[in-house]
């Protein structure tokens, strides 16, 4: 009989002392989770803190007509001032935002191919984030296809302080390989926007319209092309 005593409370003091962690953690989770749906949102994957710490960048935009897309920016822009702040990391870029009401319209410096830039972004919830993404996601005229699967790799431009995306794969027969797009071209431009980052590159093949003509632009050599691309549908 006393086993079954000591035995019970032994049972009875371990189920405390679950209860006592767990309790905590459910507790930070509903924390985090009241955190993130206060959060102000702009509408890029991600923040690295850049070379030297003038900033911080990111590989692209999504979805369309997202802040960001809105403001103009693109992957491999370098945000350095926000509001009048000084951003030097990715830990300070989150922690603004963080604390950056919904709805507010922020002044933004940035660097692109070494020049200062200014654009005005206005912040959205997660919400209308989750809104914009499922709209792209599921827009009726589907996605683009240009024949390129992702092999490409960021490249500096000689003589310039322009990045582009070396092609280290065109597929066959698809609408690159068919307008004369080349293995080892450098895209600096697609339809309009300039290309820095291949997440970028990929980004904007996606949201490109099935069947549209596109204007693509690449380094070949030392000479600057411009290649009309009709696109395909994924």
């Amino acid at each position: 009989m006393s086993w079954m005593f000591i035995g019970l409370l032994i049972f009875f003091i371990a189920a405390a002392g679950f209860t006592a962690i767990v309790r905590p953690i459910r507790q930070n989770v509903r924390i985090q989770m009241a955190q993130s749906a206060k959060k102000a949102y702009m509408g890029v994957n991600s923040f690295d803190t850049a070379d030297g710490d003038i900033g911080v960048t990111f590989d692209d935009v999504e979805p369309p007509d997202s802040p960001a897309d809105r403001a103009g920016l693109v992957g491999g822009d370098v945000i350095t001032t926000v509001d009048g702040k000084a951003i030097h990391s990715d830990d300070e870029m989150t922690e603004l935002l963080a604390s950056t009401p919904i709805g507010k319209t922020l002044d933004v410096v940035y660097l692109r191919d070494g020049e200062t830039k200014n654009t005005k972004l206005t912040t959205i919830s997660r919400e209308e984030l989750d809104r914009l993404t499922s709209a792209y996601r599921n827009r009726p005229e589907g996605r683009g296809q240009f024949g390129y699967d992702g092999n490409g790799e960021r490249v500096a431009i000689p003589g310039t302080k322009i990045f582009g995306v070396r092609l280290d794969e065109i597929q066959q027969n698809r609408p690159a390989d068919i307008a004369g797009v080349k293995t080892g071209d450098i895209v600096i431009e697609f339809d309009g926007i300039p290309i820095r980052t291949p997440e970028e590159f990929l980004s904007r093949i996606r949201r490109a319209l099935p069947y549209s003509t596109v204007k693509l632009v690449v380094m070949r050599g030392d000479e600057s092309i411009e290649i009309p691309v009709k696109m395909g549908k994924q």
